[in-house]
């Protein structure tokens, strides 16, 4: 291997990746989006009805978020929720982002003709904090990504012999988009055919009437295949009206709706504006965000020898992100599926590419592992600590930081490992972000086994600042009836103990909760904060990490016949529903 990225330097980078990705996969606090909460909750009240449809849910309006693919996916790996855990949920999702990957190096390494220019595609688009973020939890995007991907990536790989296909790639092609729409929306059927009719117009030397005459059908069998596996869903529900109110109606139609004022407002301002998009987009990479825009500005500057590849790649990008301008919601995560045509663009670059946006991809990473660092030496030599134990670092977490910390300075002195160094140096940071709130996952941050028995089969009340948020809870107290309350109430002691019979309440580290005579402490857990003020902030800066970052949960039970306790309690609609 030539270049700037040896395969050492590869196979070093690789096991980094696959460090990152598989190390905290079961974390209650790996990098997510709140919908998993949601996922889950669908997923396991399916899965107790004993039936793959209707989807089952106790969530008001939320039944027919996504297409039943996402959610038959982990009734397959929890064997029908008998064996509950976020590890078998979000196992499929990092095989789909292996199976991108490892499309993507096929892909640009046939095209590219170099072995080295895939390998850095692939780990590229895996050292984007979208596709760690998204890529690793339960939800809808690794599949989305890798079914929306292979037709592209498809025609690339294969050239002629695809463009050319009268009837068999169009039908794989349909297949694979119908599969993409099955996980996620069938919108995405737009932007996908969309693209594809401007790869057949590229490859028509731009000529209409000849892409209409040969390739017209082709995209009309490409929609009606892909939209027929998506039609699946109608036939197979028994109750296809929900889907159409919910899913269609609801779920998609809503999104065109003016978001503050009006449409074209909204379009050029605010938080739903296409420069907000553009932005955000941009953010999927991550810390590799100035790469990226090093490498658009390339492009551009080379834009007269560019080859037929970028072209594809580039028409690929922007055909999504015109139809998802479109929308009166926009977000950067809609444009997820072309982040590995932008890993490719930066690995057939890779060699040419200036060091500065290396340089800054170094420089965010160190500050995020001083930032850890700090809050790792704070949280370990704090002398607050809860009945569970103290906060403390296995001694390889230190390693870590070190290892970590040497790496990125060394890339930011040595020009010719500048590079490598800072694609190393992106899984180093997420393994470092996993294991500064290690701890947590362990004694410190959970009930006992003899508080999980104390509460086997009761009502307890906890906390819920997100929709589904007992779903974590069920991870902690397993085989409870859980019931959710506001979060920002976590902390009024008196008036839930009053309220109800066994609560989950929140007080400060150091300080014991006054609780009443006949109260009973069924067991205590340390836990991160979600919201803070301004003077907790200040005060956080200066020092005071524990004290305002964390919080106590107290499991406290009322005798039964407490008079407070309140009989209709269960009738009282749920805060996470």
């Amino acid at each position: 291997m030539r270049g700037s990225f040896t395969l050492r330097y590869a196979l070093l980078t690789l096991a980094l990746a696959i460090f990152a990705y598989l190390y905290g996969l079961d974390s209650r606090f790996a990098p997510k989006n709140g919908d998993e909460y949601p996922y889950m909750h669908i997923v396991r009240m399916t899965a107790d009805s004993g039936s793959w449809l209707p989807l089952q849910s106790e969530m008001d309006g939320i039944k027919n978020t996504k297409p039943p693919l996402i959610f038959w996916q982990g009734i397959a790996s929890t064997h029908w929720a008998s064996q509950w855990s976020l590890e078998n949920l979000r196992w499929p999702s990092v095989l789909y982002t292996t199976l991108t990957a490892l499309l993507l190096f096929v892909a640009v390494r046939r095209f590219s003709g170099k072995a080295q220019t895939g390998i850095v595609a692939a780990l590229v688009w895996l050292s984007f904090f979208a596709t760690y973020r998204y890529g690793r939890p339960f939800l809808t995007d690794p599949p989305e990504i890798f079914w929306l991907s292979l037709p592209f990536f498809a025609l690339l790989y294969w050239g002629k012999s695809a463009f050319e296909s009268k009837l068999l790639f169009p039908v794989l092609a349909g297949l694979s988009l119908g599969l993409a729409l099955f996980a996620k929306s069938f919108a995405y059927i737009v932007p996908a055919a969309f693209a594809l009719g401007l790869y057949y117009w590229h490859w028509r030397q731009w000529s209409i009437s000849q892409t209409l005459i040969r390739d017209l059908y082709k995209l009309m069998l490409i929609g009606i295949v892909a939209l027929g596996i998506f039609s699946l869903w109608f036939f197979l529900d028994p109750n296809p009206e929900a889907v159409w109110r919910e899913f269609v109606l609801g779920e998609n139609a809503g999104k065109f709706s003016a978001r503050s004022s009006n449409y074209l407002l909204d379009l050029v301002r605010g938080g739903d504006s296409i420069w907000m998009l553009l932005l955000t987009t941009l953010a999927n990479a991550g810390l590799f965000i100035f790469v990226l825009i090093s490498t658009l500005l390339q492009c551009w500057r080379e834009r007269r020898f560019m080859s037929a590849e970028e072209s594809l790649l580039l028409l690929l990008i922007a055909a999504f992100f015109l139809v998802f301008s479109l929308p009166s919601q926009r977000s950067g995560r809609y444009l997820l599926p072309v982040m590995p045509a932008f890993a490719a663009l930066i690995a057939m670059h890779w060699d040419r590419l200036p060091l500065w946006g290396f340089r800054i991809a170094l420089l965010l990473q160190a500050i995020v592992l001083a930032l850890l660092l700090w809050l790792g030496l704070n949280l370990q030599l704090s002398t607050l600590m809860v009945d569970s134990g103290a906060w403390h670092y296995n001694p390889l977490h230190w390693v870590l930081m070190g290892l970590s910390l040497l790496l990125v300075i060394t890339g930011l002195i040595r020009r010719e490992r500048c590079k490598a160094f800072a694609l190393m140096a992106c899984f180093l940071v997420y393994g470092a972000l996993t294991s500064s709130l290690a701890p947590l996952e362990g004694q410190l941050g959970r009930y006992s086994a003899e508080t999980i028995e104390r509460a086997q089969g009761k009502d307890v009340w906890v906390p819920c600042d997100y929709r589904a948020k007992d779903e974590e809870y069920r991870l902690l107290l397993p085989g409870t009836q859980l019931h959710g309350y506001l979060a920002k109430d976590a902390g009024d002691i008196e008036g839930l103990t009053k309220t109800y019979p066994i609560v989950a309440v929140h007080a400060p580290m150091g300080a014991a909760p006054t609780l009443c005579d006949s109260c009973q402490v069924l067991g205590q857990r340390m836990e991160m904060r979600a919201r803070h003020s301004d003077k907790e902030i200040k005060e956080m800066l200066l020092g005071k990490i524990a004290e305002h970052l964390f919080v106590v949960e107290y499991l406290v039970s009322t005798p039964s016949d407490n008079s407070v306790t309140n009989p209709d309690l269960l009738n009282v609609k749920d805060v996470c529903r």
